[in-house]
């Protein structure tokens, strides 16, 4: 029988110039990372970004006394894969995998204007020296002490060539970004149809039937509630909506912080909004 464990980084601050409204500073969202294990032998999914984050996370894997086997990487956003050195520092034998999709999508953020425009701006000496992108999955299932781990292609959420990792043994589903768990939804990349490309992968989660739903971006001692698919789900409606009826970045923020107040991260909204409306 598998079980898992999650381990969630906390949220951190990061380099901005362009705060939301009344914020002093930018923070990041805190992002999980989850082991999927048996008797023996585990499997890691989104081995989070800085240097130290996957030091820390090795550290907890080994921890468990597991045989660390894979890292499975959910999307190609850098702050869910580039603390993979780090951990294969301490497991040089666990291999990297990913669908085609999200492979292509970890090569862009190492791209210039994502690698050095993006990330190393925000987090200047904390990603690791070296970054290793996966190696394209054959087919869409594995396996892990006998037990079938399926990967789930589902374009675009909050960015292209997304994807989630589905164990049915256990009712299990551990989603990366396409869910979010009390956090504000990055959509900056979901101009264009990209919100209803979102909602249709919700429909795919949610014809699953999970029993558990782990979230990329959620606090510490968030529920694993599949309910966190139709929230999410409720979210792009709301914003899609405040979108539709507003004229500026700054009305559609205020409009969505008016119907979600307590969610974390208001400068990933913010960003969100700048982009959605091009200011």
């Amino acid at each position: 029988m598998l079980s898992y464990s999650t381990y969630v980084a906390p949220s951190k601050p990061a380099v901005s110039n362009d705060l939301p409204p009344g914020e002093v500073r930018r923070m990041w969202s805190p992002t999980a990372a989850t082991l999927i294990y048996g008797e023996r032998d585990a499997i890691l999914v989104d081995p989070l970004m800085t240097q130290a984050e996957g030091e820390d996370l090795a550290g907890w894997v080994a921890a468990s006394g597991k045989n660390l086997t894979t890292i499975f990487v959910t999307h190609g956003h850098g702050d869910h894969w580039f603390g993979a050195a780090p951990v294969l520092d301490r497991f040089p034998d666990a291999k990297p995998v990913a669908t085609a999709a999200v492979v292509e999508g970890m090569k862009q953020n190492l791209s210039p204007a994502w690698l050095d425009g993006f990330w190393r701006d925000r987090f200047p000496g904390q990603l690791p020296d070296r970054f290793v992108v996966a190696e394209p999955l054959e087919g869409d299932t594995f396996t892990l002490e006998g037990e079938q781990l399926v990967a789930i292609d589902l374009g675009h959420t909050d960015t292209d060539g997304t994807s989630a990792l589905h164990v049915p043994s256990i009712g299990l589903v551990v989603v990366g970004d396409v869910a979010y768990d009390e956090v504000h939804l990055y959509l900056a990349e979901s101009v264009a149809g990209g919100i209803d490309h979102w909602l249709a992968a919700l429909d795919v989660l949610e014809g699953l039937q999970p029993t558990a739903v782990v979230t990329g971006h959620r606090q510490a001692d968030a529920s694993d509630d599949p309910r966190y698919i139709d929230e999410t789900r409720r979210y792009l409606k709301a914003f899609a909506a405040a979108e539709s009826r507003t004229n500026t970045a700054l009305e559609l923020y205020n409009a969505v912080l008016e119907e979600y107040p307590n969610r974390l991260n208001r400068g990933v909204l913010w960003n969100s909004t700048r982009a959605v409306k091009n200011s």
